[in-house]
């Protein structure tokens, strides 16, 4: 891909036509072979059956960074997992040949908190090269287009979306300063804001990837989550879609089991949790084997559409188990990778309309035997795993494609994610949010799902750890 190597010191560059539907979602490899982690074993957290200060559940992003917080403060921690990897959404693996990620894969200097681990454990930076060639949804089918006419058509029409953000977030890190503001907002979609804007039919399906794209209706996407990651990026277009260009080159995965390593604490993987018994004095935690680990607190960092897979006792409030219920993750999200082959296909990337099978289509590497494309859907009766229906998709785009193999991640139908990029829909935010952020009793909660700055990346994800951290600490007296 021509990609430009960088410390994290030196100066960003934005490919201005990346897309902010590639989300951090994802999950970590720990499978031999290009891209495979392996974990510090040597550093052990004490006999298997000692009561221990924090039980962490989860050892994604969330959870790395709030066992490592915590074991910074002297407190004992252990981490239970329920994968044989770490991760959570977060998947570095390899396809034909290559180190890729299934989940979550970009980041950038304005995400301060991944950003700041980047730099703390001197991380090598790469940038994916801009394409070369865009097609867009229409009437008819796809056209292509240029990627710098896309590019300034949809700031005319995407900016707009947006219009007076400034005021109801003007602190985006403290998303409910200006609640009485933000509260209209929320009420409405980004259909609704769709609707009010009155495109025409051709300019509406230019839009449509990014109005109603990442869960397939812009009818369930909230205008406040989309107006906070564009308050987040500074209010432009230009920051918006700069977003998601630059990556860790040893993998995402990688950068969290530095922070896994910097905790000193050895996950303990095939874990997956059944019950969190709280009583007041201790928490014990039971594993699906009937294993039992005892805390004085303990803090659950899995995904929120996975709480209600967890009995706690007592019971959570219902806004906890409605927001599970509901899901933030998207629950057909899927991400997958393509070695494909044609003439004269240069770095091109789809755009489909909201709803298609085929949401993004991006370039990850040109090589001599074809380029390596990274897709994403949101359609539930896609299936990327098939190379044909791949294929049937791609030539409806690009004719005469070949799909040589796939593979893919199916992030709604994994038991442990249950979805995958968190969409928050309308009145999430003034609604269950600040609720479901507290802990209850002597559990906290962690998962860029609940993010006040960047969620559904995994900044949020970092976020929340640190938060989850300082809670047990004062639960604990600390």
């Amino acid at each position: 891909m021509n990609a430009a190597d960088k410390l994290p010191g030196s100066g960003p560059r934005h490919a201005a036509s990346r897309r902010t539907i590639l989300k951090a979602t994802g999950a970590t490899a720990l499978a031999a072979g290009v891209g495979a982690v392996t974990l510090n074993t040597a550093r052990a957290d004490g006999p298997e059956d000692a009561p221990t200060d924090v039980v962490v559940i989860g050892a994604g992003f969330a959870g790395a960074t709030a066992a490592r917080e915590l074991t910074a403060g002297g407190l004992s921690v252990r981490v239970l997992e329920a994968r044989d990897r770490i991760g959570g959404r977060v998947w570095t693996s390899s396809f034909a040949g290559e180190q890729v990620e299934m989940g979550g894969t970009w980041l950038d200097r304005k995400q301060k908190h991944v950003w700041a681990e980047v730099e703390r454990y001197g991380m090598r930076i790469v940038s994916d090269a801009a394409p070369t060639r865009a097609f867009v949804p229409a009437a008819s089918g796809f056209r292509e287009m240029s990627p710098a006419e896309v590019y300034a058509r949809q700031s005319e029409l995407i900016t707009p979306f947006f219009e007076g953000s400034r005021d109801y977030f003007p602190r985006p890190y403290e998303p409910l300063h200006r609640a009485d503001l933000v509260r209209p907002v929320d009420a409405l979609s980004m259909r609704d804001r769709l609707d009010q804007l009155r495109y025409s039919a051709d300019d509406e399906l230019l839009v449509s990837n990014t109005v109603g794209g990442l869960t397939g209706s812009a009818s369930t996407v909230g205008l406040a989550c989309v107006a906070h990651w564009w308050s987040l990026s500074g209010w432009s277009f230009d920051g918006y879609m700069s977003v998601n260009t630059d990556r860790p080159e040893a993998g995402s995965t990688a950068l969290v089991k530095a922070i896994l390593d910097d905790s000193g604490v050895t996950p303990v993987l095939r874990s997956p949790v059944a019950s969190v018994t709280d009583d007041g004095r201790k928490v014990k935690v039971t594993t699906r084997a009937g294993k039992t680990y005892t805390a004085r607190a303990v803090v659950v960092a899995v995904p929120v559409n996975t709480w209600n897979t967890i009995a706690f006792a007592p019971g959570l409030p219902a806004e906890y188990t409605r927001l599970s219920t509901d899901g933030l993750g998207v629950r057909t999200s899927q991400k997958f990778l393509m070695h494909v082959r044609g003439a004269d296909l240069g770095r091109f990337y789809v755009e489909g309309p909201a709803g298609a099978p085929l949401l993004n289509v991006v370039p990850f590497k040109e090589r001599a035997d074809g380029n390596i494309m990274v897709g994403f859907s949101a359609s539930p009766t896609f299936d990327p795993t098939d190379t044909s229906a791949v294929q049937a998709e791609l030539r409806k785009v690009v004719p005469g494609i070949e799909v040589v193999a796939v593979k893919a991640q199916h992030w709604g139908r994994d038991p442990y994610s249950r979805g995958g990029w968190a969409v928050r829909r309308p009145g999430v935010l003034t609604g269950p949010l600040r609720s479901v952020q507290q802990p209850r009793g002597r559990v906290a909660f962690a998962t860029g799902d609940i993010a006040d700055g960047w969620h559904g990346f995994m900044d949020g994800a970092i976020e929340t750890g640190f938060t989850a951290a300082a809670q047990v600490a004062e639960i604990l007296g600390g």
